[in-house]
């Protein structure tokens, strides 16, 4: 059974015409059916796309129910397409049919739809016109120049892999310090004494992190101490008191040009599609005018001249 936000959200497209809009054009008539030849009875391959249904003889097709999902809201997106698809077909066919009888009360001429199909070809028009000049622009240069601005941006960072022991009081501490120094294993007290329950089954390991994801006095200890030592005193925050050893030291790797290259590309795309408009403007005679369509007022020329200081009070004149 279909969930309840699965059918507001068929009958909110419903109300706002979105699943008609997708049929707001006259359907081409059918070609004349030939007789196949005999050599040819033989069962076809799969299509690529199937028809699911059909409406007085009109296909329906799967690629229509991709699209009608892709309208509904994420999470009913997220759903297994068998559950809603008894649901999106049924909203298919009752598409089709309202569809149909417009067209047969020759709605489709009317300027109401006339206007709607214009203002749904112009953005149509507009998608179409962006997808083509941000891929004509984004060019394998532009990435690289992206990535190396990118890497610029955001340096590599020093990382510490680092393990430790959590206790309450600065005296459980120093005893563990001196335990370690004694030639305690340090993984095995992690698991026997610490606090912090996800790091003591690894043996206390909090694995590699840059100075800026761990508290202020943590970070700083570590990052003092060299590979391999193990701090000579607690170490406090707010979560208690730390024994600290670090295990490695490293540069932080940086992501390849792949791993951010949909970032990239984001932003990229934003840009590019700010210069179109920018260029698109500056040939292009527009005028705007006020809601009640009468003229914007004039803007007062900005100057640069400096405000006149207003005149000094005369002092009074010494006897």
């Amino acid at each position: 059974m279909v969930n309840r936000v699965f059918r507001a959200a068929l009958l909110s497209m419903a109300a706002c015409g979105l699943a008609l809009a997708a049929h707001a054009q006259t359907p081409a008539p059918a070609p004349a059916a030939t007789p196949a030849p005999a050599a040819q009875a033989a069962p076809a391959p799969a299509e690529a796309d199937p028809v699911v249904a059909r409406v007085n003889g009109e296909a329906v097709h799967r690629s229509d129910v991709q699209r009608m999902v892709a309208q509904l809201p994420p999470q009913v997106q997220q759903m297994p397409l068998e559950m809603i698809y008894p649901a999106v077909i049924e909203q298919l066919v009752n598409s089709k049919l309202v569809a149909e009888a417009g067209y047969k009360a020759n709605l489709a001429g009317t300027p109401e739809v006339k206007d709607e199909i214009k203002r749904a070809e112009e953005r149509a028009v507009q998608r179409a016109y962006i997808q083509k000049e941000v891929q004509s622009r984004i060019t394998p240069a532009k990435l690289d120049e992206a990535y190396q601005a990118f890497l610029k941006q955001n340096p590599a960072q020093e990382e510490v892999k680092a393990a430790h022991i959590l206790v309450e009081k600065e005296d459980e501490a120093k005893a563990i310090i001196a335990q370690l120094k004694k030639g305690g294993d340090f993984a095995k007290l992690a698991k026997e004494k610490s606090k912090d329950p996800v790091a003591a089954e690894q043996g206390g390991d909090l694995g590699y992190f840059t100075k800026d994801t761990m508290v202020e006095p943590f970070a700083d200890a570590a990052f003092a101490m060299k590979k391999g030592e193990v701090s000579k005193e607690p170490v406090k925050t707010q979560f208690g008191w730390h024994i600290i050893k670090v295990e490695d030291k490293r540069t932080q790797p940086q992501p390849s040009l792949d791993e951010v290259k949909p970032q990239l590309e984001q932003q990229l795309s934003k840009d590019i599609v700010t210069n179109v408009v920018d260029d698109l403007r500056k040939v292009a005679k527009v005028e705007t005018f006020q809601l009640d369509g009468s003229p914007m007022p004039k803007e007062e020329p900005a100057t640069d001249a400096p405000a006149q200081s207003a005149p000094k009070a005369e002092e009074p004149k010494k006897n």
